[in-house]
């Protein structure tokens, strides 16, 4: 659609890196309002955020190599290419590291675990959200050719080289799938918060909910590897 939100010759700014950047700051915003509703110190949870973001960074890169590691093994300096850093990653693989990070973090900080884990929730919903809307932008992480009404075609010779998304073929929306999902969840779960759910619910219900969609998302989403998998 619109994989490059600037474009200086060589140099780029990818769409996708922006709106990354965007749901980053909204999920922030989110964690600290919540923090301070509780009240929980907004520098712990500031660098929580931001630690937790950067771990994700890394899982998502780690579990990409795993995830296609021979084409990885038989192409060395595409360890370290460009398209190797521009990659979306592996979701769950950010998610992971990310969370294991956040238990040790808020172990060693004295933080209420659960209640910690539940003001997260809206928040990397509403990030997430953002990253897909990215993801549209870009092409990657496209679905299956698609006969109904809603179906979106990719047009831009840009994001084929990119990400490799057919051109001019009715394709699953699977990116604003995601990304109206996300949105309606993170609501769904700010509500939870101002219902004042029992702690841990909120989060439960993230994982929950979100697994189930994706599940679902799964049966009309592109399956091929690739640098741009989510």
């Amino acid at each position: 659609m619109f994989p490059k939100l600037i474009d200086f010759g060589g140099f780029f700014l990818p769409t996708y890196g922006v709106l990354v950047a965007v749901g980053f700051l909204a999920g922030l915003w989110i964690v600290r309002r919540l923090a301070a509703r509780i009240p929980l110190n907004d520098e712990k949870i500031t660098n929580l955020v931001i630690y937790c973001a950067l771990a994700g960074l890394a899982g998502a890169k780690l579990f990409m190599f795993l995830f296609d590691w021979n084409a990885f093994m038989a192409n060395p300096g595409d360890f370290l290419s460009l398209s190797t850093l521009q990659a979306a990653g592996v979701y769950q693989g950010g998610f992971l590291l990310a969370l294991a990070f956040a238990i040790y973090y808020i172990r060693r900080h004295a933080l209420p675990l659960l209640t910690t884990l539940d003001i997260f929730a809206p928040g990397i919903a509403i990030g997430h959200a953002f990253g897909r809307i990215g993801c549209f932008a870009a092409g990657c992480c496209y679905g299956t050719e698609c006969e109904r009404p809603w179906g979106v075609k990719f047009t831009n010779v840009e994001a084929y080289k990119m990400t490799g998304v057919p051109l001019e073929v009715s394709l699953h929306p699977t990116q604003l799938y995601e990304a109206i999902f996300n949105f309606a969840l993170a609501g769904m779960l700010y509500w939870l918060f101002n219902r004042r759910a029992q702690p841990g619910v909120i989060f439960a219900a993230y994982l929950c909910l979100y697994s189930v969609f994706r599940f679902a998302v799964e049966f009309v989403r592109h399956h091929e590897q690739a640098l741009t998998v989510g």
